[in-house]
């Protein structure tokens, strides 16, 4: 038996569909959070402005990127296994290989990309902690 050969069949792609929509749906959950403190934030900017909230908005602008981006890959590799199943109905098995293929690199990076945000946000968290550190020293 050949191990390097690999059954791809319709069932394969659609195994993702229910972790790629939960992802999506978290993904978008963070979005709107992001941009509700992003909108509070922006108004207490402009009724007082502060150097530190200036930079957490420079903060939450730059992860309101990473989200978009992440949301932009997650959608391809849904797009991608959509694709690869069309193309197995078809009976194109070596393309729906690779299509599949690329649609677990694009989940992989939307996956980076999540990754990158968390570690964003903690250190986000971390400066602001210093921050009332600084505070409560003086």
């Amino acid at each position: 038996m050949d191990t390097t050969q690999v059954d791809l069949t319709l069932t394969t792609p659609a195994l993702l569909f229910p972790a790629i929509s939960l992802l999506l749906l978290a993904y978008t959950s963070r979005f709107l959070t992001l941009a509700s403190l992003m909108r509070e934030l922006y108004a207490r900017y402009k009724a007082q402005p502060d150097p530190r909230i200036k930079g957490q908005l420079a903060n939450l602008r730059y992860r309101i990127g990473i989200i978009r981006n992440m949301q932009i890959f997650g959608v391809a590799s849904f797009f991608g296994c959509v694709l690869c199943m069309f193309v197995l109905f078809a009976g194109q098995v070596l393309l729906g290989k690779w299509i599949f293929g690329g649609s677990l690199i694009l989940l992989l990076i939307s996956l980076a990309l999540s990754l990158r945000e968390i570690q964003v946000s903690i250190d986000a968290l971390t400066l602001q902690i210093h921050d009332l550190d600084e505070i409560e020293s003086n």
